[in-house]
């Protein structure tokens, strides 16, 4: 079925002829998850881009978060002179970005001065990872549920308040209710239309648990193209707040005393058009199959070493507390909110729900993880442990790294890592973490000055 917003080559070219598309951004996601990228114009991309390709600067997979170049990569640095890497557009991924004036939207590969994929890049990362699924008879159909907060500020008013004394979109938590969230509704609605019309169909929108806090989920797809959904509901997202005057923001952890910001992943595996994950049988006696509970076993029993996939910030940590509704421990359980991996769905739409990552992960290293984890535990016939009765904050045996220090340790020593993914990307990505980690732990915070600047 066609997807609205979508672009065909053909009907692009028509469109820039009407004089209805003038732009053309072409796009690719960084380590971060970010989509950087170049506004073409569009005829310029139709005659050129669209069949040769253009250029961006290696560095961009070498960079902090403020774009400052990092030293201690292999795969590039000043010694290496920081070349170029080929952005090739996918034309699967050509879409309207209807939130902008007459501008169309593609998602490139990555490739380096020889043709082959940039191992280290996402997108390649996840597409391995999808063909590995391929070779063993499946493919995955997934969903990301994001959660953001918004606030009444503007980006620029925000960062020039240092962020602080912020005021979110909310008096009180407003879950589920249509009563304070059609009071959003200008900024949820715009979503919802713009992204149904960019190619990213929409389900609903909602309040969420805390205040200023909300939700909007998008329909399932195949793995890779729910994870270019994903980044361009994200950026989408920024923007329309942006024109409103407003912000989001998709931290995991944006304020001391609220619920933090998830990502659950929902997956199941397919085979010539079923779902593997079906259960069979009536009422309480229905039964899930081998290749489920192989694929949870395998899943969880990665997870730890995979943690950075899933919470990549020193901010990420902090959202797993008791009662918050993020998991604590690697539990699961049938349709229970407290453990880690949660089991929904009947029949046909049974599928695992992993509720550890946060709205920050980058979903194409979440999802590479997941597949990789879970075709692992189908290869091994990976068990997983006992199920949760109650609730999952009461398991104390298996938890989650509690630092993002702690999770850099064990996925750079992670043999299962090294072997789903390649010494490349596991030393490309370790040093990243690493860096992140050094520029908190090197950082004097509001809290330290609140606490000792006269009482030490």
């Amino acid at each position: 079925m066609a997807v609205r917003g979508m672009l065909a080559i053909e009907t692009l070219s028509d469109l820039i002829q009407a004089g209805e598309i003038d732009t053309v951004s072409t796009v690719f996601p960084d380590l971060y998850g970010r989509l950087l990228g170049k506004h073409n114009d569009a005829e310029f991309f139709l005659e050129q881009v669209a069949r040769d390709g253009t250029h961006a600067c290696d560095y961009l997979f070498a960079v902090d978060m403020e774009m400052e170049p990092v030293a201690g990569y292999q795969f590039t640095s000043w010694e290496r002179g920081y070349g170029d890497v080929h952005l090739r557009p996918d034309l699967a991924t050509l879409r309207r970005a209807s939130w902008r004036e007459r501008t169309a939207l593609v998602i490139c590969d990555v490739h380096a001065p020889d043709e082959s994929l940039v191992a280290v890049a996402p997108r390649a990362i996840l597409a391995a990872q999808i063909d590995a699924a391929g070779r063993a008879g499946y493919t995955a159909q997934t969903a990301s549920e994001l959660e953001y907060y918004v606030v009444r500020a503007s980006y620029d008013e925000a960062a020039a308040a240092d962020y602080a004394g912020l005021q979110p979109a909310g008096r009180y938590v407003e879950d589920y209710s249509t009563l304070r969230g059609s009071r959003d509704e200008d900024l949820d609605a715009a979503a919802r239309r713009h992204l149904r019309d960019s190619g990213v169909p929409v389900e609903s929108s909602k309040g969420e648990a805390g205040i200023g806090q909300h939700e909007l989920n998008v329909r399932y797809a195949e793995v890779g193209t729910m994870a270019d959904r994903h980044v361009v509901y994200k950026h989408a997202l920024k923007e329309i707040a942006a024109g409103q005057g407003l912000s989001v923001t998709f931290m995991a952890k944006p304020w001391q005393d609220g619920a933090g910001s998830s990502c659950h992943l929902h997956l199941s595996l397919w085979r010539e058009g079923r779902n593997v994950f079906a259960n069979e049988g009536d009422g309480e006696a229905r039964i899930d199959t081998e290749e489920l509970r192989w694929f949870l076993g395998g899943w969880m029993a990665h997870t730890a070493e995979l943690m950075v996939f899933y919470a990549p910030t020193v901010n990420s940590y902090k959202r797993y507390k008791a009662g918050s509704w993020a998991p604590t421990s690697l539990s699961w359980g049938d349709d229970n909110r407290t453990v880690g991996f949660r089991l929904v769905g009947r029949g046909e739409s049974r599928r695992i729900e992993c509720r550890i990552p946060g709205a920050d992960c980058n979903p194409y290293l979440a999802f590479a993880a997941a597949l990789a984890s879970g075709l692992d535990g189908i290869a091994n016939r990976i068990e997983p442990p006992a199920s949760t009765q109650g609730s999952g904050y009461a398991d104390s045996e298996r938890g989650l790294p509690g630092s993002l220090a702690k999770a850099v340790q064990g996925f750079e020593s992670s043999g299962f890592a090294r072997a789903a993914f390649g010494d490349e990307v596991i030393d490309h990505y370790s040093h990243f973490y690493r860096t992140e980690q050094a520029a908190f732990d090197a950082a004097v915070t509001d809290w330290e000055r609140r606490r000792y600047y006269e009482r030490i």
